[in-house]
């Protein structure tokens, strides 16, 4: 049969009644061509009702009428029979076949119409002519809709999963050797051009969102597995290229590395030029993300060496062939594969074999890889032992690899591991990748053992994996250019190492790991874990924490001597070794500096952080550990707030909340602490009052040796305003004594210490630290004394009035009234209050100051007037202080424990009261002119109570209303052209 058709019962639901659909599907050798289905289903995959019949005639074949095609059918009926069976047919479906049948009427009997030039008739249930094309039914235009809908939404809503699983579809019609794959990925393409966005990010000259990138990766690689298939016609791959090279004409396709702005030249190229041009880099044309696939096209699989790798677990060179060198063969005999190609483009073989459905050759041809990379390993390493100490002295190197395989777009490494552990998969029975949850279990791995001649290797397709994926990463390789390509490295090192994760470490990969370590570090320049690595190397920080706690239960030694190999990062050392000679001691001058372009520097910084924070972790309690530990952050962390995270990790670990503190591991916090002090003291720092605030914290819960050692070296670790108020405070506090139970000499030391801080701190900042350190040295007479009079020697010039006035409050406070009479004498002196100044915060300071003079004694009081005089202009405020002073002498003077000489200042006090009377009465004058010069008219009310309050003044002196009468006969003189305000002036004055 060709043609199946049949009804589908859809059970009822509790929110939808029983459904019934037609359905009818047509096939040819094998393959679903075409389906239709009543329930109007549009998608890339088939409805449910397609795949249950479907099922049905798979699995119960018996069940179902097997006829043959219509067209034999009719050909055995005669003129009655089918005169019957067309009017039947019609009258069955009369609504949807009437026109159609009538047409065709028509068109028979016409002579000349076009139905009758053709001899016969089509036939659906018929199968298709041998010569046809047959292939699975794929719903071009369902196919086309659906991207346009994922890219339309942006990344958003699941749209970029969804774009994955049509990519993952590719991947499986490929390895089902589906002629569709290659289709359905040009649509998808087609769409993926037409995206409108492109060219709006082309014109704003922005990169393409992170997230649609990824997908132009993905699109891109897969083009490499298509034009890579072994087995495609040559005509294939010629119309593919055809259309590779349309797509990469277009100027809004996107580039490989990610940039559309300016194009820098790459030193990623994938394919061996001729080296007459390699060299010229600067002349290299753009490269777009179909650029492999294009150089993919010029590969073939013809190769007999090639051929005879991947067709034959058992191709080895016979064995009088082994001496000398080869570049078929290995020493054992076993074959190599590079070919004169590039890593990546050799594992786009093994990627390609893999994705259409060639697994043992997959395998076959990546063995042959790893053998050829640990034969270059072997050499790089001979020809470094004859270099090293040449090296050595020049403490730096050249990186022997243009191409990082890490954050390849080919993804190399990851390609190679894929294939290995694939191999050895213990697949569980019935069980889906996918739980419900949506969470994938981790895979189980077994060993298979690789399949060689020589059985005795021991060597499995796991180990292999283990060991190429820690070549891949361990490789030396410079920082790509451009924010994508560094972005992609850490993403794919990330996704590596998660795999990585997956495997349980027995002790065969366990040997394999140390082998692969310790030829990490002896490597030479292609080991980014070597000696001496290049200035712009990727670091190895991620990649080291892996290694670091995967070797650590099984050769601690080598787990450390890795992770602080690892430590550094010389892109930030911007000194040349001590070691050369022949250069300046700063590279700055002869190198431009170039890591301004590192965009992933923070990220880098980061993981250089979480190695260190994982070393300290480990090496808790162990003092030798700790303190090369301590080394290392202190010789290669250059950034404050990572030294001080990694304090408080420390302090973290040491201090569990469940059993007792680490003493080793606190000592490191605080040392790394006090480090961070010492880099954060001369610059800002946002953080900077809680960077102190956990020192102090730390400290305490060392002891009170860190204490008193904080407290003696305050200046090389805190401002003195920080050492006098966040730092020797707290330690003095009852909760410091309290907690570290201090007995009476140690709580002596510490006091004695703070006391001689505070005295420093006085000395160097009186204006912010005096008062503290009055505070800090009230209970010792001798400090307390000479704090005191560090205040009154930089009084008269280093500080302000109001500094002053806080320090005489308090000092009256603590029951000294005299010397805080000093204090806010001097205070006074430095104190301007103009004319208009009626709100100033001073004002109470003066108040406060002319009551305490008051309280004192008249002696006091003719001091302190004169300065006041000299001081405040601002009529108001002299008005409130000689009724004070004039008139409420008890109420004043009445606070409770002073002594009291509560006589009234009596009018014929004359000086003193004629002074401060004359001053006031003066500053009425001076405010009333100033005021008069700029008074709009809705400040005339004001300005009429404000003579009120000034005659109330004058009339205080003796001739008062004499003196008042010509200061308004003065005004109504010099303002007579504000008539308005001097016709209120009469009515209130007269």
């Amino acid at each position: 049969g060709f043609h199946l058709s049949g009804t589908v019962t859809e059970p009822a639901t509790a929110t939808e009644p029983e459904m019934t659909y037609k359905v009818a599907i047509s096939f040819d050798r094998c393959k679903i061509t075409s389906v239709t289905c009543g329930c109007g289903n549009k998608d890339i995959f088939y409805c449910a009702h397609v795949v249950a019949l479907s099922l049905y005639r798979i699995r119960k074949p018996d069940q179902v009428k097997l006829r043959l095609p219509i067209s034999e059918t009719l050909f055995q009926m005669n003129r009655d029979q089918l005169q019957k069976f067309v009017q039947y047919l019609i009258t069955a479906h009369h609504t949807e076949v009437l026109p159609t049948a009538q047409k065709l009427a028509d068109e028979i009997l016409s002579s000349n119409s076009e139905i009758n030039q053709v001899h016969g008739a089509p036939d659906p249930t018929a199968g298709a002519s041998i010569d046809d094309e047959n292939c699975w039914h794929l719903d071009e235009e369902q196919v086309r809709e659906q991207v346009k809908l994922f890219l339309s939404q942006g990344g958003y809503y699941g749209s970029g999963k969804q774009l994955n699983s049509m990519f993952a579809k590719v991947r499986e019609m490929l390895r089902m050797r589906d002629s569709n794959g290659a289709r359905m990925l040009t649509l998808i393409t087609e769409q993926f051009m037409a995206d409108p966005r492109l060219s709006l990010w082309r014109q704003q000259g922005t990169g393409i969102t992170e997230k649609c990138r990824q997908l132009w990766d993905e699109l891109g690689a897969l083009w490499v597995c298509v034009v890579l298939n072994p087995h495609c016609k040559l005509e294939e791959k010629s119309c593919w290229l055809r259309q590779l090279r349309k797509w990469g004409e277009m100027d809004v396709c996107p580039l490989e590395d990610g940039n559309y702005g300016n194009e820098l030249p790459n030193i990623t190229n994938a394919l061996t030029q001729s080296s007459g041009h390699s060299q010229d880099s600067l002349a290299r044309p753009r490269r777009t993300v179909f650029t492999r696939a294009i150089e993919g096209c010029d590969l073939h699989w013809q190769d007999s060496h090639l051929q005879r790798i991947i067709s034959s677990d058992f191709y080895v060179s016979p064995s009088y062939q082994r001496e000398g060198e080869s570049l078929l063969f290995n020493s054992q005999g076993q074959p190599l594969w590079l070919g004169g190609e590039h890593v990546p483009t050799a594992c786009a073989r093994v990627d390609a074999l893999r994705s259409h459905g060639y697994p043992r050759e997959a395998l076959r041809l990546t063995v042959a890889i790893i053998n050829t990379l640990r034969l270059q390993q072997q050499r790089q390493l001979e020809i470094y032992k004859h270099q090293k100490k040449e090296l050595l002295q020049r403490g730096a190197t050249t990186i022997t690899n243009l191409e990082g395989w890490v954050g390849h777009p080919l993804n190399p490494i990851g390609c190679l591991f894929l294939t290995l552990t694939e191999a050895c998969r213990l697949e569980e029975e019935n069980c889906l990748e996918i739980s419900d949850a949506g969470d994938s279990k981790p895979p189980v791995y077994q060993h298979v053992p690789v399949a060689t001649s020589s059985q005795d290797s021991g060597e499995s397709y796991l180990s292999l994996a283990l060991e190429v994926a820690l070549m891949g990463m361990g490789q030396q390789r410079v920082m790509p250019e451009g924010l994508y390509a560094q972005d992609k490295v850490c993403r794919n090192e990330e996704q590596i190492i998660a795999r990585l994760q997956d495997l349980e470490l027995d002790p065969v990969l366990v040997q394999t790991l140390r082998k692969q370590c310790i030829l990490l570090l002896e490597g030479g320049p292609f080991s980014g874990l070597g000696e001496v690595i290049h200035r712009e190397s990727v670091p190895m920080h991620t990649f080291a924490k892996y290694l670091f706690s995967a070797l650590l239960p099984h050769d601690a030694d080598l787990a450390y001597k890795l992770a602080l190999r690892a430590m550094r990062l010389p892109v930030l050392e911007t000194t040349a070794p001590s070691g050369d000679v022949t250069h300046p001691h700063h590279l700055v001058s002869v190198v431009p500096s170039r890591y301004p372009r590192w965009f992933t520097l923070g990220h880098l910084e980061s993981q250089q952080c979480e190695l260190a924070s994982t070393m300290l972790t480990a090496a808790k309690g162990d003092m030798l550990r700790l303190r090369t530990v301590l080394e290392a952050i202190q010789k290669n962390i250059h950034s404050s707030s990572l030294i001080f995270k990694l304090a408080q990790d420390a302090f973290k670990i040491a201090t569990p909340a469940d059993s007792n503190s680490d003493t080793t591991l606190l000592n490191v916090a605080l040392e790394l602490g006090l480090q961070v002090m010492r880099m954060t003291l001369s610059t800002l720092n946002w953080r900077r009052r809680e960077m102190v605030r956990w020192l102090v914290t730390c400290a305490t819960e060392v002891g009170v040796r860190a204490l008193v050692s904080i407290l003696q070296s305050w200046y090389s670790l805190f401002t003195p305003t920080e050492a006098t108020s966040i730092v020797a405070a707290p330690v003095m506090s009852h909760n410091t004594i309290l907690r570290l139970s201090l007995d009476y000499p140690q709580r002596e030391e510490l006091a004695s210490c703070a006391r001689t801080l505070a005295l420093q701190c006085a000395m160097k900042d009186p204006q912010n630290c005096a008062l503290s350190a009055l505070t800090l040295c009230e209970k010792d007479h001798i400090a307390f004394e000479t704090a005191y009079q560090i205040v009154i020697d930089a009084a008269s010039t280093g500080m302000t009035y109001t500094q002053l006035f806080t320090i005489a409050r308090y000092m009256e406070h603590r029951g000294y009234p005299l010397r805080a009479f000093k204090l806010a004498s001097l205070a006074m002196t430095h104190l301007n209050l103009a004319y208009n100044q009626d709100t100033h915060p001073a004002i109470n300071d003066v108040l406060w100051a002319c009551a305490l003079s008051h309280s004192l004694g008249k002696n006091e009081l003719a001091a302190i007037i004169p300065l006041v005089v000299k001081s405040v202009h601002c009529a108001t405020v002299l008005s409130d202080i000689l009724r004070r002073c004039t008139m409420t002498a008890p109420g004043l003077a009445g606070i409770p424990g002073r002594r009291n000489s509560g006589k009234l200042m009596s009018t014929d006090k004359a000086p003193l009261r004629q002074l401060l009377l004359d001053a006031t009465i003066s500053a009425y004058i001076n405010t009333t002119h100033s005021r008069l010069t700029h008074i709009s008219p809705r400040h005339y009310g004001e300005f009429i109570e404000f003579l009120s309050k000034a005659r109330e003044t004058f009339l205080l002196a003796q001739d008062g209303h004499i003196q008042f009468a010509q200061f308004i006969d003065n005004l109504k003189q010099i303002y007579k052209g504000k008539k308005k305000l001097m016709l209120l002036v009469r009515e209130r004055f007269g």
